[in-house]
């Protein structure tokens, strides 16, 4: 497909997360070579990004996790270099990253949110767990795929659980439990894909869960009446908007036992694995993942 011109697919990284990326972008290089387009593996880890300039990429496929790559800084040097690139911008990208910068512009915006606090090493955290009750989620503010997280079910636990965060990110965040079912919302352009209910056999949807396991249940359709799903794809698509997100993204969310829903985060460079959700929402949608990965690269543009 030469509308395309040469399209990188950058994949790797120097994340956390390197391992999910590289077969994120492996299957999305398989797909764009599938349909013909002129597609080529770039990892940023190996290769300095003036190549891309230097090889004369026409556009970038982003299949990058985490840090560098999720966050705002791959697409601030891939503006300065005029290529376009798909997802998100670099405001969007980094405040998405951001889990406690997103919950305070969804806070401001009426998008719903469990209450939470940040940690540090002065942190009165018999304080934290009598405004939060128990169990917390802790996380780190800036890590995807549930990396350094942990489900605290007594106060005894909640500063190694910081603890433990903090070997990932100096900024941590402790979240209000939301007992409830989890589901997840895609949205590519301006369609919300149908929504997916997530039943994992562990305590939480963790790193192992979402990547190792094969036990984990995913419902599509998710189960809930038309116009409640409806109802919440809206207010996603609202959550995404606020962010100042564009191209796709997935959103988190909970709903607790009367229904209201907390969105946790927005992923702007969801994982496209064997196992990854948004590929599962398009093909309930009728979408196939060779077209879901054009169209993704069909919205690549530069801010």
């Amino acid at each position: 497909m030469n509308r395309f011109g040469k399209v990188a697919v950058l994949l790797g990284g120097r994340s956390a997360e390197r391992e999910v990326s590289l077969n994120s972008g492996k299957a999305v290089l398989a797909a764009l070579l599938r349909q013909g387009v002129d597609a080529h593996a770039f990892d940023p880890a190996e290769h300095d990004l003036s190549e891309l300039a230097a090889q004369k990429f026409d556009r970038v496929m982003i299949a990058l996790h985490g840090r560098y790559g999720e966050d705002g800084t791959i697409q601030g040097a891939l503006e300065l270099m005029g290529i376009p690139y798909s997802g998100s911008g670099v405001m969007a990208s980094a405040l998405a990253m951001d889990k406690w910068r997103t919950k305070l512009l969804w806070l401001a915006a009426g998008v719903p949110t469990p209450d939470y606090a940040l940690l540090t090493a002065d942190t009165d955290f018999d304080a934290v767990v009598a405004k939060l009750g128990l169990p917390i989620f802790v996380k780190p503010a800036r890590e995807g795929s549930s990396i350094g997280m942990s489900k605290v079910t007594k106060a005894g636990e909640l500063k190694a659980a910081w603890q433990k965060a903090a070997e990932f990110d100096a900024l941590v965040l402790a979240e209000q439990f939301v007992a409830g079912a989890e589901y997840t919302c895609a949205i590519v352009g301006e369609l919300v894909l149908p929504m997916i209910r997530l039943i994992p056999k562990k305590a939480f949807y963790d790193f192992e869960a979402k990547y190792l396991r094969d036990d984990t249940e995913y419902r599509v359709p998710c189960g809930l009446p038309p116009a409640q799903e409806q109802a919440i794809s809206k207010l996603a698509k609202q959550a995404f908007d606020v962010l100042g997100c564009r191209g796709w993204a997935r959103l988190d969310v909970m709903l607790d036992a009367a229904g209201q829903p907390y969105f946790l985060e927005a992923n702007t460079s969801p994982g496209m694995t064997d196992h990854s959700l948004v590929p599962m929402a398009a093909r309930a949608a009728g979408m196939s993942f060779d077209q879901l990965v054009l169209t993704i690269l069909e919205l690549t543009r530069v801010e």
